[in-house]
């Protein structure tokens, strides 16, 4: 079993960072409930031996992202998550902009061969369809550009449904978490056989 392997090859956890906006610190929830903590616990009772560091920041948008990536790889992950550009899409940021952005925090990545689960977004219906779509092709440019693990949306099966998002009907209450974390798993343990290949 591959947990098994790695587990006993590692005295210490396999770090991950979890670089992102108020999806990723937790919006609305209590800590123990926030993404990072859910899918260190659900990584764990596989067998992982795995800690989850929370960098994600409310409001930020991709150029935040891009300016705090060098601070925020200062003590050296072994793996990170990138989950950004919800921001940019309401505020309705040239996507050159965001597409710029995110290669920078994509490149800093690559060049201390830190293996990435790169998390796409979509944007709000309302800026129209050219806009929607040069949007969500940032993303999917960018994850074959760098060959990350790439998972297109952040929110899938989440977004738009009542039942699993707080009373804004944009961050995810805990059972939309929980959802998030359900679907997006495979590449989560994608990610940790790329760090047991490094």
């Amino acid at each position: 079993m591959l947990a098994a392997a790695l587990d006993g090859a590692r005295a210490e956890p396999i770090r991950i960072l979890g670089f992102g906006d108020s999806l990723m610190a937790g919006y609305g929830l209590p800590e123990a409930e926030s993404f990072p903590s859910r899918i260190e616990s659900a990584l764990r009772s596989r067998g992982y031996h795995v800690r989850v560091v929370n960098a994600g920041v409310s409001g930020d948008t991709t150029a935040g992202g891009a300016a705090r990536i060098g601070w925020s790889l200062a003590e050296g992950p072994d793996a990170a998550i990138v989950e950004l550009g919800g921001n940019d899409g309401l505020r309705g940021i040239s996507p050159e902009d965001t597409r710029r952005n995110l290669e920078t925090i994509l490149k800093s990545l690559a060049e201390r061969d830190i293996p990435v689960l790169f998390t796409g977004m979509f944007a709000p219906p309302n800026m129209g369809r050219e806009y929607g779509n040069a949007f969500r092709e940032v993303f999917d440019d960018l994850a074959q550009e760098y060959e990350v693990i790439y998972y297109p949306f952040f929110l899938e099966g989440v977004a738009a449904e009542p039942d699993l998002n707080q009373p804004d009907g944009i961050h995810p209450n805990a059972r939309g978490v929980d959802e998030i974390v359900r679907r997006i798993m495979p590449d989560l343990e994608n990610l940790i056989a790329e760090v047991g290949r490094g």
